[in-house]
């Protein structure tokens, strides 16, 4: 019978040759045969190495093999000791560096040259060529990540910066794992070409895997590179170094950053062919993709030390669990970004979190603009519908779209879930439409004369089509004005339909499935329109972010004529998607009710049970029924050539007890196999028979086919609005926030202490006393600005609220501040409050008998402006512009002559107090 630790030399031997090593017995050495040896009882000075790595004749290290199961930790010291004690003659200046402990299923390996070296958990053995380059080497990797240059921090936001310096020092530090977290539209791909550019230019790095969550993704972020410059010499990136967007399974030697799908590595490893359309879609979408976790096995076309880093971007939470294993094959650091991480998320990260910047940190930057929820609640959306027997109703073939009629022989009842699924209530889409139309100009985006970019989510591509359809007829618009974007878009590439989206002024809605739900950025969306339910916490954050990106007043207009500042984005929910609970995943439910596509994730899922299982094939046996040859040939096709009824046969045979007992004397090579066998080989079987349902193009395929089966269209029930409005409950959180503020810092802060403790009259508040006012509401706990607390105001109270929301003017603080405590009765723009004490006070000196010339009433209105935006004004600043354009103080003085103290001294007073 084989020793534990002869089969463990068996795994590891396979394991050294794969990497490209000669193993051989000692007595048969022959150091020629490779660049690389490993050979076996390698005698020391004492004792015997259980393999000695030669490279080029020398020793380079180790291996101490040990049986399966052994807990290898306290193993390196016998490594170490190893090293130490390599014979005289090979004449060593010093022990070799490198030494591995490995079971053949567990493989640890430590480089003595890493500052506080630490041995590290690898996949395999590393090629020879990689050590002799190594050796090549002063420095390791981890030892120039310790001698990083300063950051040079030009063009780089305040969270970039802190990202960058952030995670830097964990890889000081040695950590493996590091985790950022920022908040979409916060500049997360900008701060990774930047540390990537620093990783290769000051750490040596070799190669960067940048893993992104569908192809149009890694499209985007190729392009974020190519225009990216660098700091110190302003050249471009892809001057320097080659970039690889992978749409094959060829990596090309020479690149140092290679972007990718997780799907598309996997298929270079396995040597599995990844279909395109499997790249298009987002793990976000696909819950049950690659089912149970992914398996990999060594491929010396691709070593381990392939990449030294590898970054994650807003990858769906199924790369650290389904897919972890093509993640941990490489010996690379593993940098993950993310807008909005989850327990999984966390724990694979090892809690290192880098960097945290939420979304309300990033609006009280101005990095990220807020939002508010205005709802759009309508009876059948809520409630569902019933349509009584007798009347003529439509159906529809989903795919074919193909109508015809049919007379309801017994009443039709359905619920507000079914919908845009099983029944389409044509009614229900056009009264949220028709309702979003009318609000637009008048409630959503008072005064605005274009339809803002608007992005509505659909439930599926046939929700997405009967959207567009009656958008263009609502809005009474042509076929430009409103575009489909799903992965069935026909006609024009999605890429050019984002672009134009994102670039020219139509389309001005666009409707979409998932293909903008997460990562495309659009600068000039600012309305969000939901018409399908989220339940995952995380995706419903990531399809939020699309509107939170900022933009420059000049490039909003430019796409939206007339639209001056996009202060925040509206989230219009039309299907109650604010206000259901959300969860990071949803278990199954086992029932017998379960839908078909829930029956088929849980198969992908690996839900192994037997009610699932022969609930499952009783259901495909009902499909095979109800479809065409044609239908069966796509199946077979996108099953490895299986057909239909290979496939329930399949799933049968797991839960056939015949079956199972053959399956578990053939596994157990026993005829009498005792429960738990017979348990173990139902478990294979039905392993066996869910395999070709791990490809998401067929399980695709099959729904898509089962939706050939009619759909119902409503065109009876009659639709009607229960209620239109802005939700409030964030706005009167907003507000409450600030008024605790106000009441908790009376007594601490400059401003707030003048405005309570000063008589009116004797009020002088300074531009440093606002801006450490403004500074303060803007830390944690309360994260505000002086835009959302005015948005908050022009909510709740808007008949008090004068002008539209402010533009970013420091001194409108003062304003809030005065309205929130019941000092002014209306809340209105600083600037506005400042014009109206100039007339007065205009008025008054007039009256008074003071006549001001032409020239002087200008200098008294740059006076005036200049107290509005810094609270007041100095003979000082009669240098700067606008005045030293005008001639400065010299000139001012020569119009005023002696009063001009006085004056300026008066408008101080009269204007801010």
């Amino acid at each position: 019978m084989v020793k534990p630790e002869e089969k463990a030399r068996e795994v590891i031997d396979q394991l050294l040759s794969e990497a490209g090593w000669a193993v051989q017995d000692y007595k048969e050495m022959n150091l020629s045969a490779s660049l690389g040896v490993a050979v076996r009882e390698f005698p020391l000075k004492m004792d015997s190495a259980d393999y000695m790595l030669l490279v080029d004749r020398r020793p380079v290290g180790v291996v101490e093999a040990k049986p399966f199961g052994t807990t290898l930790s306290g193993v390196a010291d016998q490594s170490e000791r190893y090293l130490r004690l390599i014979p005289d003659s090979y004449g060593l200046d010093e022990a070799p560096p490198f030494a591995y402990e490995s079971t053949g299923k567990v493989t640890y390996f430590r480089d003595s040259r890493d500052p506080d070296s630490r041995s590290r958990r690898v996949f395999a053995f590393h090629k020879p060529e990689t050590i002799q380059d190594w050796l090549s080497s002063r420095e390791t990797l981890r030892g120039r990540l310790r001698q990083m240059p300063p950051l040079i921090t030009e063009g780089l936001r305040k969270c970039q910066k802190e990202a960058i310096v952030n995670l830097e020092r964990s890889f000081a530090e040695g950590r493996p794992r590091a985790l950022i977290q920022m908040a979409t539209g916060s500049g997360k791909t900008y701060a990774a070409v930047s540390f990537v550019y620093r990783l290769i230019k000051f750490a040596g790095a070799k190669r960067v895997l940048f893993l992104v969550d569908r192809n149009n993704l890694g499209r985007q972020t190729f392009k974020e590179f190519q225009q990216y410059r660098t700091p110190d010499d302003n050249r471009l990136f892809t001057e320097l170094y080659n970039i690889q967007h992978l749409t094959s399974n060829n990596l090309d030697p020479v690149s140092r950053v290679c972007i990718s799908t997780i799907q598309r590595i996997y298929s270079m490893l396995s040597g599995e062919e990844v279909e395109e359309e499997a790249e298009e879609y987002s793990l976000f979408e696909d819950v049950a993709s690659a089912g149970r976790p992914k398996t990999v096995v060594y491929n010396p076309k691709i070593p381990i030390e392939t990449f030294d880093f590898i970054i994650t971007d807003e990858c769906h939470r199924s790369i650290y669990n389904l897919w972890r294993q093509v993640l941990e094959y490489f010996d690379g650091f593993i940098i993950g970004l993310t807008a909005t991480p989850s327990k999984q998320t966390l724990g694979f990260f090892h809690k290192n979190l880098v960097m945290e910047y939420s979304h309300e940190r990033a609006v009280a930057d101005g990095v990220n603009v807020g939002y508010e929820v205005y709802r759009i609640n309508t009876k059948i959306s809520q409630k569902g519908s019933k349509v009584k027997a007798g009347f003529q109703i439509d159906t529809r073939d989903k795919l074919t779209r193909e109508r015809r009629w049919k007379l309801l022989d017994e009443p039709l009842e359905y619920e507000a879930r079914q919908l845009d699924r099983d029944v389409v209530a044509e009614d229900q889409i056009r009264t949220v439409i028709r309702t979003f139309k009318e609000k637009l100009p008048t409630e959503i985006f008072p005064n605005r004369k274009e339809v803002p970019k608007t992005l509505i989510f659909a439930k599926d591509d046939s929700h997405a089509e009967d959207i567009v359809h009656t958008v263009r007829e609502e809005f009474g618009r042509g076929n430009e004005f409103c575009k489909k974007i799903t992965y069935k878009t026909t006609g024009e590439k999605t890429d050019d339909l984002i672009a134009s989206f994102r670039n020219s002024y139509n389309p001005r809605i666009a409707v979409s499935v998932d293909m903008i739900s997460t990562g495309t950025d659009i600068k000039p969306l600012e309305c969000l329109l939901f018409m399908r339910d989220i339940k995952s916490r995380t995706y419903f954050e990531q399809m939020k972010g699309r509107g939170t990106r900022t933009i420059s007043s000049t490039d909003l207009e430019s796409v939206t004529p007339y639209a001056k500042n996009k202060t925040h984005f509206i989230i219009v929910d039309a299907v109650g998607v604010t206000e259901n609970d959300k969860t990071d995943s949803r278990p199954l439910e086992r029932k017998r009710s379960v839908p078909f596509d829930k029956l088929l994730e849980a198969i992908a899922s690996g839900k192994y049970d037997k009610n699932t299982i022969s609930s499952f094939a009783g259901r495909l046996a009902r499909l095979d029924r109800q479809i065409d040859d044609d239908q069966r040939q796509q199946i077979q096709d996108k099953a490895a050539g299986k057909s239909l009824s290979q496939l329930i046969n399949g799933l049968l045979d797991a839960v056939d007890p015949d079956k199972r007992l053959d399956k578990a004397k053939e596994m157990f090579k026993t005829e009498k196999p005792t429960k738990e066998q017979v348990k173990q080989a139902g478990y294979e079987l039905a392993k066996e028979a869910a395999i070709p349902f791990d490809n998401p193009v067929l399980r695709r395929t099959i729904l898509d086919i089962r939706r050939v089966t009619e759909q119902i269209i409503d065109t009876i029930s009659e639709d009607k609005v229960t209620f239109a409005g802005f939700d409030t409950e964030k706005a009167q959180s907003t507000i409450q926030t600030f008024k605790r503020f106000i009441e908790e810092n009376k007594d601490e802060l400059t401003a707030l202490q003048i405005i309570y403790s000063k008589p009116y009259t004797e009020r002088r508040l300074t531009y440093n006393a606002i801006k450490e006012l403004a500074e303060a509401i803007e830390k944690p706990p309360h994260n505000l600005t002086p835009e959302l607390v005015w948005l908050a105001y022009q909510q709740l109270e808007k008949s008090k609220v004068k002008g539209a929301g402010p533009q970013k003017l420091l001194t409108n603080i003062i304003s809030l501040v005065r309205f929130a405590t019941g000092e002014s009765s209306t809340l209105e723009p600083f600037s506005e409050s400042v014009n109206q004490k100039f007339s007065r006070w205009l008025t008054q000196q007039e009256t008074a008998g003071k006549k001001f010339t032409a020239e002087q009433k200008e200098w008294l209105n740059m006076i005036k402006d200049h107290i509005t935006t810094s609270l007041s004004i100095t003979i000082e600043d009669f240098e700067n512009v606008p005045f030293n354009q005008k001639g400065g103080a010299y000139k001012a003085t020569q119009i005023f002559g002696t009063q001009l103290n006085n004056i300026m001294q008066e408008m101080n007073t009269v204007l801010v107090t």
